[in-house]
């Protein structure tokens, strides 16, 4: 059962996701989740490491396609500033979303990975899509009301995975493991 929530890669943050990780997984595009995966819940702005990591592997060829379940307005925003497609009011884990994210990349779901901050919405609905799932740390502990009670659950699913295995990679590109499915 522990497959199911058992991410690709289990980064720190977004930003160790380099030119060499995309190159061995073969990866042409990402579909980012919103809160706290590349902004902390709530703030209007993107840290600016965060803008330089996106602008960096744009230009290593990769696209970008954002997908949120939060509101048209805020993730348009976002969208706009970062200068990529996206797809709000996603209803995460559904299907859906992510590969509406793929089609608008113009890539194949075996192309594309999934960054985000929640197992119970982010890996399992990158999984259904048959896309590979990257989970970061949360940047931030203010969330959604919905998200902290995700969190309650994720918490004992994360504690088992890290039991199973699961490795954290790091930043400064020291690697602390892979997250090796199982």
């Amino acid at each position: 059962m522990l497959n199911y929530f058992w991410p690709d890669l289990y980064l720190e943050k977004v930003t160790v996701l380099d030119e060499e990780l995309l190159k061995k997984y073969n990866l042409k595009g990402i579909i980012l989740d919103l809160d706290n995966t590349i902004s902390p819940w709530g703030e209007k702005t993107i840290p600016r490491d965060v803008v330089k990591w996106v602008k960096k592997l744009q230009e290593f060829g990769i696209k970008f396609c954002l997908v949120s379940n939060n509101s048209n307005e805020r993730v348009r925003e976002v969208a706009v500033f970062l200068g990529i497609p996206y797809v709000a009011r996603a209803i995460k884990p559904r299907r859906r979303a992510f590969l509406q994210g793929v089609e608008l990349m113009g890539l194949k779901p075996s192309e594309v990975a999934v960054i985000g901050d929640q197992l119970l919405t982010d890996i399992i609905g990158a999984k259904r899509a048959g896309l590979m799932a990257i989970l970061v740390t949360p940047m931030a502990s203010r969330e959604f009301i919905g998200t902290k009670i995700n969190r309650f659950i994720e918490s004992y699913l994360l504690k088992r995975l890290l039991q199973k295995g699961l490795k954290i990679y790091g930043p400064q590109g020291g690697l602390n493991g892979h997250a090796d499915k199982r």
